[in-house]
């Protein structure tokens, strides 16, 4: 029986500053050139519920545990309008953060315990995982001078640097707990080098190859 098979999920994360979103439409328009469907999409946010509820964790203030309930409340909305159905038609996938975004800054820059997160990941997309993380790391001086020079800065990116180490070393190790799916990318170098390497990554992963079976 042929049916259509099902989309890849890539994730884009990292440390504010990292540069990050600066990729995400060229992959996407490189996907679109080999003949994907691609739906780009961001947490928190992604539906009109998900955005509403990243007005709120962005700007205010909130104990940790609100704050990471909404975050999996946004996400397990996310999941369920935007992510699995498009994946279920065939379509790919691309989101500015996914949970890695709430184990590096929830628990590694705010402390939570990591078994909370678990139980969390487990209840709101038991199955489901990024087929790709591109992780773009950078150090945390060229972060912030980054974000320095852009625009009002949310709750997040006002934090202090201690933060930010903390969240950057999360980042870090899970990329080292699931190597199979984390790609590094050294957020240092120019646009062209990342762009090379993010083509590199995806011709390597035999991301492009989806149809019908």
């Amino acid at each position: 029986m042929q049916g259509v098979t099902r989309g890849k999920f890539i994730t884009f994360e990292g440390i504010d500053g990292a540069g990050k979103s600066t990729h995400i439409p060229f992959v996407v328009e490189l996907l679109r050139a080999r003949g994907k469907t691609v739906i780009s999409t961001r947490e928190p946010g992604g539906t009109e519920l998900g955005e509403k509820l990243r007005t709120l964790l962005l700007h205010e203030k909130m104990h940790l545990e609100t704050e990471t309930l909404l975050m999996f409340a946004a996400r397990r909305e996310h999941v369920a309008q935007v992510i699995e159905p498009a994946l279920a038609r065939g379509d790919w996938v691309i989101s500015d953060r996914f949970t890695d975004a709430t184990f590096a800054y929830q628990g590694g820059g705010r402390k939570l315990d990591r078994q909370k997160l678990i139980a969390l990941e487990q209840w709101v997309h038991p199955e489901l995982q990024p087929d790709l993380t591109l992780l773009f790391d950078v150090p945390l001086d060229i972060a912030r001078q980054r974000l320095d020079a852009s625009r009002t800065l949310d709750k997040f990116e006002q934090e202090k640097s201690d933060f930010f180490a903390a969240t950057r070393a999360e980042y870090l190790r899970r990329a080292s707990e699931f190597p199979q799916r984390f790609q590094l990318i050294d957020s240092t170098c120019s646009i062209a080098e990342v762009q090379a390497r993010l083509e590199e990554i995806i011709a390597l992963k035999q991301l492009p190859v989806a149809g019908i079976d």
